[in-house]
């Protein structure tokens, strides 16, 4: 293969789409990537060695490795002792797109039932220590976003100041556009993109638009408890599917005796288990959910928070016109009060997903979007994720050294690539719940797994610890005591045996 034509061939088209220009290690991942998609280089193909392949480009051999690891530690290739070898996925994502109506009645349905939605819960809770989903507020860059704000007060016009497009403001929307593409691989243009006020408000309007009431949806076992109100305030039936390391784990029976109208998952960063989501898994949903017209709403979950390698691209990226719903939030990376999110939408209920967002909701603070589209644009973003990343790397690290030194042989941490949090396996003969509450005496937050699972298909005895609030110093105190409450729990066990 001429590797050099192929790179140049997508420099032109992403230079076509984004106007960037990519450095030269993603610029081969990239094209190495789309050509594995496409099917251009096929399953068995074994790449050039990484000295043949720099020389022959006339680039660094760092760089070819970097988009060799890449592909390997996403699924695309194989590393064996003869070399890279391609995978399987061509099959899978190259299979031409059925057209997925939605249902005729779904912005009419979304009308009538959007004042059946439950009121919001708010758990006031004196204990903050290890909350999962808060951001470091403290290290948020505030004076540069005031800046951005009296910066967009001072262009706003009179004419913005009413309810203005519901959509969002194209301002905002084009920035979202731009930074998905390029950051996640998303196949969309501005219009696609639709603003909401977080993660639950998308939900909400993906379980009524894209399903009727007492159709199924497949949501993670255990799995976002929030995504579970949601489809049960739309009526819909919830079928809960296990997950394992590599993520949710749906077997050719469930499509077949139990087939979806929606699949609620977060591939990046399982909530709350943390694992991701395997590129085969996510080419064969694809495949099934085109099969059985269902719809796949894809939660980026602290995608962009992702610790060990560069973020995994998204399952709406893998194909053309994939059935995909891709959930975006602000309010993990920049902080919650700014209740800004976003939905990307299949080009084909573009038009349907315009009335039924009028119908839902007015859109509002107009200086909040436009700064945030100029925070977007002028890099200011990016470099407020890369040293957070770098932050919850260390409090994440400082969290595990602590439970190893004070919890040993009491808890287990799992594998987790990212994010605020990560998930903890309570190996004592204790329930997670009796140890939450008798911790929460300590300050401790400490999220019981248990309480993510449905029925009797996910046990999971263990905890969700979001560490993005807690320094080292913090986590080793508060580990400190948890052990302690964690020893004497079951001592008054063992002392209740003997009694008995």
């Amino acid at each position: 293969m001429d590797y050099a034509l192929m790179m140049s061939a997508y420099e032109r088209k992403a230079r076509t789409n984004t106007a960037r220009r990519l450095t030269q290690q993603d610029l081969l991942y990239e094209s190495l990537r789309r050509a594995i998609l496409d099917g251009d280089i096929g399953r068995g193909t074994r790449l050039a060695s990484s000295r043949t392949l720099a020389e022959e480009l006339d680039i660094a051999r760092n760089s070819v490795l970097y988009a060799y690891e890449r592909l390997v530690e996403e699924g695309f290739v194989t590393a064996t002792r003869h070399g890279s070898v391609v995978n399987d996925v061509k099959a899978t994502a190259a299979q031409p797109s059925a057209p997925v109506e939605p249902r005729e009645s779904a912005p009419r349905a979304l009308s009538r039932r959007v004042r059946e939605l439950p009121p919001r819960r708010v758990h006031a809770n004196d204990a903050v220590a290890f909350r999962p989903g808060v951001p470091a507020l403290d290290a948020f860059p505030l004076v540069q976003w005031r800046t951005a704000l009296e910066r967009a007060m001072r262009d706003v016009d009179a004419s913005e100041l009413g309810y203005g497009d519901s959509a969002g403001l194209p301002a905002l929307r084009q920035a979202i556009a731009q930074y998905v593409r390029v950051s996640r691989g998303v196949r969309c243009q501005p219009d696609q993109v639709f603003i909401t006020d977080g993660t639950q408000t998308s939900l909400d309007i993906c379980a009524r638009f894209f399903a009727d009431a007492g159709e199924r949806v497949w949501i993670e076992n255990p799995g976002y408890q929030g995504a579970r109100v949601a489809m049960l305030a739309a009526g819909l039936t919830l079928v809960p599917i296990p997950v394992d390391a590599a993520g949710m784990a749906a077997r050719e029976e469930d499509w077949r005796d139990a087939p979806p109208r929606l699949v609620y998952l977060t591939p990046s960063h399982q909530y709350p288990l943390g694992c991701v989501l395997s590129l085969e898994r996510r080419l064969a949903l694809i495949e099934h959910a085109r099969a059985c017209g269902a719809w796949i709403v894809e939660d980026d979950y602290d995608s962009e928070l992702r610790h060990d390698g560069p973020p995994l691209p998204s399952i709406q990226g893998l194909a053309d016109d994939t059935p995909v719903i891709y959930l975006g939030t602000f309010s993990k990376t920049m902080f919650p009060a700014l209740r800004i999110g976003f939905m990307i939408v299949p080009r084909q209920v573009v038009t349907q997903m315009e009335t039924a967002h009028r119908t839902l909701k007015r859109q509002g603070r107009v200086a909040e979007q436009l700064a945030l589209a100029d925070f977007i644009e002028s890099g200011r973003y990016a470099r407020h994720l890369r040293r957070m990343r770098k932050l919850y790397l260390a409090r994440r690290d400082g969290l595990v050294a602590a439970i190893e030194k004070h919890l040993a042989g009491l808890m287990t941490v799992s594998a987790d690539a990212g994010g605020m949090h990560l998930s903890v396996r309570l190996d004592a003969p204790l329930a997670d719940a009796e140890v939450s509450d008798a911790a929460r005496e300590h300050g401790l937050a400490l999220s019981p797994l248990s309480s993510y699972c449905l029925g009797d298909g996910a046990r999971f005895n263990g905890f969700l610890l979001g560490y993005a609030e807690a320094t080292p110093e913090a986590s080793n105190t508060l580990m400190e005591a948890l052990g302690r409450v964690v020893r004497e729990m079951l001592e008054v066990r063992a002392a209740a045996i003997r009694l008995q």
